[in-house]
């Protein structure tokens, strides 16, 4: 419904702000890694937001960038996870390395995240990777980009990046951008973000 609120920052909470927008004030969830990154109470900001509806609630969670909010949404899609959880993950793991966790089934790394429990963790490897393996237009398989020296770490890499939404077409066009010779499968995650989001 909101793709993102633009407008004055009137207050901050532990967990929340409100944005004026048009003189309307917006109650907006965010993580804490979020709200620490925010300006000072005044200043015009940005959020991108999602509008999540449930029978005894209506919601705006917000995000600095689209990366923290894919990674929500992927979060609620997995069943037992809710939109509590989901923003308290965004406050302990970043879009990356939440990506990198989910295809290398890291679950030790998901366990850490505050509620979220093995079983849970577990779950959120088996779904998430399981719906981009039933992406449509989507091969885990690359052919070797002539800068990567450790293919396996390229294909995990990009996997990860899909995972976050992007496409595997763009994902290549970045790499070849990107001197990733040397790299590990997370700064590559990182480096390539920067292309992509701009």
């Amino acid at each position: 419904m909101y793709a993102y609120i633009k407008g004055t920052l009137e207050e901050k909470t532990k967990d929340s702000i409100v944005i004026d927008a048009g003189g309307i004030g917006y109650r907006i969830f965010i993580s804490e890694q979020s709200l620490s990154k925010l300006g000072e109470l005044g200043e015009t900001i940005k959020v991108y937001t999602h509008y999540h509806v449930r029978e005894d609630n209506i919601s705006l969670y917000g995000f600095l960038n689209n990366e923290e909010l894919k990674m929500f949404e992927l979060l609620l899609q997995v069943s037992g996870i809710g939109a509590k959880t989901a923003i308290v993950a965004l406050s302990h793991i970043s879009a990356s390395q939440f990506a990198l966790a989910v295809i290398s089934n890291d679950i030790s790394k998901l366990t850490k995240i505050p509620g979220i429990g093995n079983k849970s963790a577990q779950r959120i490897v088996l779904e998430l990777k399981d719906k981009l393996k039933t992406e449509d237009g989507i091969n885990t398989s690359q052919e070797p980009e002539e800068n990567v020296v450790d293919t396996e770490i390229a294909d995990e890499a990009m996997q990860a990046l899909q995972i976050l939404g992007y496409n595997k077409n763009d994902i290549t066009k970045t790499f070849k951008k990107m001197k990733i010779a040397n790299l590990s499968t997370e700064d590559i995650i990182k480096e390539a973000l920067k292309y992509l989001s701009r």
